[in-house]
C-alpha cells in the first residue's frame, strides 16, 4: 500500500473524506488548507495523530466567495 510522504502512514482510498474535509479533493471550488486543529503538523499536543486530518496536517476546504 502506498504511503504518504509527509507522515509515512498508508494513503487512504481516492475520494476518502477525512473528518475535517468539506469536500473530496479535486472538487471545483475547493483547495487544500492547513488543519486548524493541529496547525498543519498532523500531531496533537498530546503527541497522538490528529483525528481531524488523520495525521496529514491538511484538509480540503471551500474557497472563494459566493
Amino acid at each position: 500500500m502506498p504511503t504518504s510522504p509527509s507522515t509515512g502512514t498508508p494513503d487512504k482510498q481516492p475520494g476518502h473524506l477525512k473528518p475535517g474535509d468539506e469536500a473530496s479533493a479535486g472538487t471545483p471550488g475547493t483547495g487544500e488548507d492547513l488543519c486548524e486543529d493541529c496547525g498543519g503538523s498532523g500531531i496533537r499536543k498530546d503527541g497522538s495523530e490528529c483525528p481531524t486530518c488523520e495525521g496529514t496536517g491538511r484538509v480540503i476546504r471551500g474557497i472563494g466567495g459566493g
